[in-house]
Order: C-alpha cells, then structure tokens, then sequence
C-alpha cells in the first residue's frame, strides 16, 4: 500500500510539473506582448500581401495552436489538447511539424546526456574513492586540485577548447553533425562507430566539466564514512578490506549523491543548448537555439517542452530508482514518518 502510494504521489508531481509548464507556455504565446501570436500578425499585415482578418487568425492558429479570436478558457483546452496528441504546430523557419523536427532531434540530446551522466559518475565515483583511501597523499592533494580547477570551468570553455584543438588545429574529430552522410543508417559497426566518433567531443567535453565535483562529493562523503565505528567492528570481525570497502564505505558514501542525479539532469539538458551549438550537433538543444535567433516561437516553445518533459521524466526515474540504492526509503513510508 505504502509503495502505491509513494508511486501514485510522484506520478502527480510530475504531471503537475508538466501542467505548469504548459501553462507557461500558453501564457508566453496568448497573454505576453509581443509574443510569438502577435509577432506573426505583425510580419503578415505587413508583409505586403492583403490578408483578411480570418486569414490572419487562421496563420496565427497553424504556428501557434491558439486562435486569436477564441475565449481564453476554451483556447486553453485547445492548447492542452493538442500538446497532449501530439499538435505542436509548424516552425515558421523550416517549414516542418515542430514535432516531426523535435521527434528526431531529442533522442540525440538524450543520448549525449545520458552517456555523459554515466561516465561523470563512474569516473567521480572511482576517483574520489581513492582519493579518501590515500587521503593527505600526494595522489590526493593532485588528484583534488584537479578536480577543483576543472569544476570551475565552464563546460562550454572546454568545449570550444576540444572544438578548435581537436577539430581545427589537430583535424582528429568531426566539427558537426550527428553521424556520416556517407555511413546508411542501422545497426552496424560502421553506423555506430560514426555516431561516437561525431560525439566523442560533446561527450568529453561535459564529462571533463563534470566529474571533478563527483569527485570531490565522494572523497568527502567517503572520509566521513571511513571514520565510522561499525568500520573498526567490521575489520574486528575479520571481514576482507574489499567487503568493507565495497559494502559500507562505497555504498553509504554513494547514497548522499544520489539525489544529486536530479540536479545534474536539469543542467545537462539545460547545458545542451550551448553545447550542441558549438559543436553544430543537431539535437533540442540545437533547434532551440536557432529557433531563438530566428524568432520562430513554435520551435522554440516546443523545445521547452520537449526539454522540460526529459527532465521531468527523468528526475521521477531517479526518484522512482532511489529505493534500488537505499532499500529503507524504497516505498516512501520512511520518509512519511519523519
């Protein structure tokens, strides 16, 4: 009972998330002066072709999925409705269902952040274990000054840094695009082997800006663990130093991290606007921002849903996937009771 509970409470935050942000968005496009409708009525009317005011009502309602002379109330339904089917209407740049662009374009955000999130944590994870194993060592005070230096850069400064190096000056990647023209798509070796080649740079450009902090967020969590009393009752009891380390330092220096999961996803997701621009990789990220420089606001709107729903799918799978890590708060009830 507690676990469908704890299940059902998650399931309505994050339907209420999504609805608050389509509310949002509804009111960027219906109520904000100069918003994407009125936009459009500006570049028709004076465009220099004579349009009737139904025909400009009916162009206003293909971009944006509201129509200017319907009842807020009801346009708001409308609205809701044909977000939920799938209607996201058309991008004014290219001339394509915003759906059909962002369909395509997400699954390649998606990838490159997912990749990325499980490359930061292993190789934080790792490092920062054995940072606290040797803690005051010379590999320590290195291996945690690097990790200080590279969180404070920015990611997109070491992007360009790959991007010019790597792709200009060394010629040893690609400088945009997501696979081969000359590569057919399916599941072959050559396929996938031109889908990592192209995002070897985006990858480690967000996993040489990320890990640093996981590290350090482990060493620390792990320091505070190894001076535990039940660690001396372990080693009493004459369990191996590999349980230990294994069983009660990694996992109860792990737990605090976890959470941390939800944050890193927002900021990949969010971080993916600059970094698919530098690296000319057509993902959301991509088409947002172009569709930002271009004033096409049905793009851009759809890509802050299509955003907003990976993150919110994203952090109730963490949220859902945190009883795996720690069993006592698998069905919410511990957390109920406090």
């Amino acid at each position: 009972m507690a676990n469908t509970r704890y299940f059902l409470s998650r399931v309505a935050q994050a339907l209420i998330t999504f609805i608050s942000v389509l509310t949002l968005t509804f009111a960027l496009i219906r109520l904000m002066p100069g918003g994407p409708a009125a936009l459009i009525r500006a570049q028709l009317e004076t465009s220099g072709q004579s349009f009737t005011e139904e025909e400009i009502n009916n162009q206003v309602e293909l971009y944006t999925q509201i129509n200017p002379e319907t009842p807020i109330p009801q346009a708001y339904v409308e609205y809701v409705t044909s977000v939920l089917t799938g209607n996201l209407g058309e991008s004014i740049w290219y001339s394509r269902s915003v759906m059909e662009i962002l369909a395509d374009a997400m699954p390649w955000t998606i990838f490159l952040s997912a990749v990325s999130l499980l490359f930061i944590y292993a190789i934080g994870v790792a490092l920062g274990a054995a940072m606290a194993y040797v803690e005051g060592s010379k590999f320590d005070f290195s291996s945690s000054l690097v990790s200080v230096v590279i969180t404070s850069v920015p990611f997109y400064v070491i992007a360009i840094i790959l991007l010019w190096f790597g792709g200009y000056e060394w010629g040893l990647f690609p400088t945009g695009g997501r696979v081969s023209q000359d590569v057919a798509p399916g599941l072959t070796i050559g396929f996938i082997g031109s889908i990592l080649y192209h995002a070897a740079m985006p990858l480690a450009a967000l996993i040489i800006a990320g890990f640093g902090g996981r590290a350090l967020a482990m060493r620390g969590n792990s320091i505070q663990v190894l001076g535990n009393d039940y660690l001396r009752v372990a080693r009493l009891r004459g369990l191996s130093e590999r349980r230990i380390s294994l069983k009660y330092v990694g996992r109860n220096a792990i737990l605090p991290m976890y959470t941390s999961i939800m944050i890193s996803i927002g900021s990949l997701f969010g971080g993916s606007i600059i970094l698919e621009q530098i690296f000319s990789y057509p993902g959301a990220g991509y088409y947002v921002l172009n569709a930002l420089n271009a004033r096409d606001y049905p793009l851009l709107m759809g890509g802050f849903l299509f955003i907003t729903l990976g993150v919110v799918v994203g952090v109730f799978i963490a949220d859902l996937t945190y009883g795996l890590v720690d069993p006592r708060t698998g069905s919410g009830a511990d957390r109920e009771s406090f």
